[in-house]
């Protein structure tokens, strides 16, 4: 959990704007184009709006936020959107507290097709899009899904962290955390952070961090903290798609292996290899 600064008397609002995001990558071999196809079809039900809206509903739980509505949308051939508006503190009847209360949110998405998320939190977010693609040569498909999570407050989007991770088939995940902005306190003076941070490993669970190799490229100075991760396992048979390696060659096998090897390093480093 985030271990806060001693604790600030605040002239009003904390103003300070906690921000994480990061790229989760899903990598897989399918055999042949309807295998390749199927695992579209496949990624497209398992993370439809349904799904990636429970998914928010539970990081609103988790991170303290309250629900105020619920919209999304499926599209056709794949793809889905949804908008959920949520606020730090309960939400008041604003005619039983006999107030007028006018808010608007506007969202807007592409028409692409993947799968997008948008919720609100009062002046905070968070989103997440989905990316299916599929190579039609050399049998490589991947999964992304690119979530941000920014927060105002107290609310810190660090708790949903190790959920988020565990809620998608995460071969590959990316991170950034960023806390911008000020808040001040009673006698004027500007606070740039309110809690305690060296780096985003601080805040894994310790069973996903035995599992992933991790860097870290942090700039205390400015509050950025980036983290990579893979899985340090490879078991080929958890990467091919409706296909066991016992059924492929041994030259098979090691052509595949390697292809697998090559597409995770260069996620992982965010480069070609030459």
């Amino acid at each position: 959990m985030v271990k806060p600064l001693p604790r600030l008397r605040l002239q009003g609002f904390n103003n300070l704007t906690k921000a994480l995001s990061f790229n989760i990558y899903d990598v897989c071999y399918a055999v042949t184009e309807e295998q390749r196809q199927r695992y579209i079809e496949y990624i497209d039900e398992a993370y439809n709006a349904e799904r990636l809206t429970q998914i928010l509903t539970d990081v609103a739980e988790i991170i303290g936020a309250n629900i105020l509505n619920v919209a999304r949308q499926d599209y056709d051939p794949q793809g889905a959107s949804v908008t959920i508006l949520i606020s730090e503190n309960p939400v008041i009847d604003k005619k039983a507290a006999g107030k007028e209360i006018i808010s608007e949110a506007v969202v807007e998405h592409d028409e692409a097709p993947e799968a997008s998320v948008v919720a609100h939190l009062d002046k905070s977010h968070i989103t997440v899009h989905t990316y299916p693609e599929t190579h039609p040569h050399n049998g490589i498909a991947t999964f992304r899904a690119d979530i941000d999570v920014a927060t105002c407050g107290v609310i810190s989007p660090l708790k949903a962290l190790n959920y988020l991770i565990e809620s998608f088939e995460s071969d590959i995940v990316i991170m950034d955390y960023r806390v911008r902005g000020f808040t001040r306190d009673v006698k004027g003076t500007k606070h740039y952070i309110d809690h305690r941070i060296n780096s985003i490993q601080d805040f894994l669970a310790k069973p996903i961090k035995s599992k992933y190799e991790m860097i870290d490229v942090n700039v205390y100075q400015e509050n950025i903290f980036h983290t990579k991760m893979h899985l340090k396992e490879f078991d080929l048979d958890t990467y091919l798609f409706e296909e066991k390696a016992k059924n492929l060659s041994f030259k098979d096998r090691m052509r595949i292996e390697a292809q697998l090897k090559r597409e995770i390093e260069e996620l992982f480093h965010g480069r070609n290899l030459t």
